[in-house]
């Protein structure tokens, strides 16, 4: 039987919070059950946001919470040329095109065509032409405006004889036969694989690295469920493997609010420097006691 391999893929753009480690526990506490492996992968791709200092603090809370995973750890964005030719295989398929059209024209696009949303709040585009007439496009094109690299979603899905569907895995039994999903990768329309700076994305980095590293089992929170049908439609136009998938709960803050780094949720560094211990996170997180890998 093929070893189960989960990975936890954390930004170095701030500090982990109590959030990001139910779902590094999560990942670790399987991996020990099932007698897999463990992963750590840096989604570096962001230039703005992303930095190289923050990782080594990454790391040290990983290690404190009592994670093992194996090296050398994954940085995205060391790995461009993965994605460049994912990206090109794309277009070869002729799936693919250039948007030139800045943030604000999109955004007044949305409002007179009363588009919907995406579910990252994002303005769903609806097809190429629906912002730019192809006279503005080329003419962008000519003097060198950058572009993103968009998905026809349309020319997609009219690739599939059918969407195939999501293989989800019950967590009290990881190596079960997976039960199936429906995936609906059509609520994020005419979404950017490539960025004007960056020649990937996160979600089409992700998925190319979870077939390189042969990642069988995603755990993550049932904020990433949409993303996740977008994510199989981008396996199945590539010839990807999809590893089993399965969406945990959410930690909230006292408004409601799930955790984030960017609410500026209390980290995991600055608890642990005010004395709480990895059992105290356990129970913070709602999990139960560590297992060990000789009990596993």
């Amino acid at each position: 039987m093929t070893t189960p391999i989960f990975r936890f893929a954390p930004s170095p753009n701030g500090s982990l919070h109590l959030g990001h480690a139910l779902s590094a526990l999560l990942n670790w506490d399987l991996a020990l059950a099932t007698g897999g492996r463990l992963l750590v992968r840096l989604e570096d791709i962001d230039p703005e946001r992303c930095r190289p200092e923050l990782i080594q603090p990454l790391l040290d809370d990983l290690a404190w919470l009592g994670l093992e995973w194996e090296l050398p750890v994954r940085r995205q964005s060391q790995h461009m040329a993965d994605y460049t030719q994912a990206l090109q295989r794309l277009t070869d398929l002729d799936l693919l095109y250039p948007c030139y059209a800045s943030r604000p024209e999109i955004n007044e696009a949305a409002v007179h065509g009363q588009w919907l949303r995406t579910p990252d709040g994002a303005p769903r585009v609806p097809g190429q032409g629906s912002i730019l007439t192809n006279t503005e496009t080329a003419r962008r094109a000519a003097v060198g405006v950058p572009a993103v690299q968009r998905l026809n979603m349309a020319a997609a899905l009219q690739r599939l004889p059918a969407m195939p569907p999501i293989r989800v895995f019950n967590p009290a039994a990881p190596l079960a036969p997976a039960t199936l999903r429906s995936a609906d990768p059509a609520v994020w329309g005419d979404v950017v694989l490539a960025r004007k700076i960056v020649p990937t994305s996160y979600h089409l980095a992700v998925v190319v690295d979870d077939a390189l590293q042969d990642v069988t089992h995603i755990v993550r929170g049932t904020d990433m469920e949409a993303a996740t049908g977008l994510h199989r439609l981008l396996q199945s136009l590539l010839g990807l493997p999809a590893p089993a998938t399965y969406h945990h709960r959410l930690l909230l803050a006292a408004d409601g609010a799930k955790l984030a780094k960017s609410r500026g949720s209390l980290s995991l560094s600055s608890m642990r420097a005010a004395g709480v211990t990895p059992v105290e996170i356990r129970c913070r997180a709602g999990l139960p006691p560590a297992r060990t890998a000789a009990s596993a």
